[in-house]
């Protein structure tokens, strides 16, 4: 079986970026605890907390599932498009934070928040469907999801913390 279907091959990526994945879900909690008050006087916003939360446990929940030995990878697509499906029907379900009174919203400002919030998640479904179908690359599309999830997360994290006390 090639690499890019072989849940075995991809061993210690899974593990760095399960604990990379923890960890930042732990100082998640942190940054929201600190700016508890401000975060909750927007619309949205305590839920751009749980989205962010999302991203970091279905980037862990990915990893844990590739970690279990001895699976197919058609076990390993069937459980990864059933945690993408998870986190498309909860990121649907979240409102985009409004921005503070008097400022417009702009037209790009939504479709960017929609492509951070989805992209991971998109692309998750897709590395998914590669994986248990063995075709158009499988784990490196489950890789690429990883990334987009962790990089949406820190980058709301970040306006959970900083952005937020501007």
């Amino acid at each position: 079986m090639s690499v890019a279907y072989d849940p075995e091959q991809w061993h210690d990526l899974f593990v760095a970026m399960a604990g990379a994945s923890a960890a930042l879900a732990g100082l998640l909690f942190v940054a929201v605890s600190i700016n508890v008050d401000r975060i909750i006087k927007y619309k949205g916003l305590p839920e751009r907390g749980l989205e962010t939360l999302a991203m970091l446990l279905s980037a862990l929940v990915v990893c844990v599932a590739g970690l279990m030995p001895g699976q197919s990878h058609a076990a390993l697509g069937i459980e990864l498009l059933a945690i993408a499906a998870v986190l498309l029907a909860i990121m649907a379900k979240l409102p985009i934070a409004d921005l503070p009174d008097g400022i417009k919203v702009p037209s790009n400002y939504v479709l960017g928040r929609q492509v951070v919030r989805l992209g991971g998640a998109v692309v998750l479904a897709v590395g998914a469907l590669a994986v248990l179908f063995a075709a158009l690359g499988g784990l490196y599309w489950v890789t690429a999801a990883i990334v987009l999830l962790t990089l949406g997360a820190v980058g709301n994290a970040w306006v959970l913390l900083v952005e937020i006390l501007r």
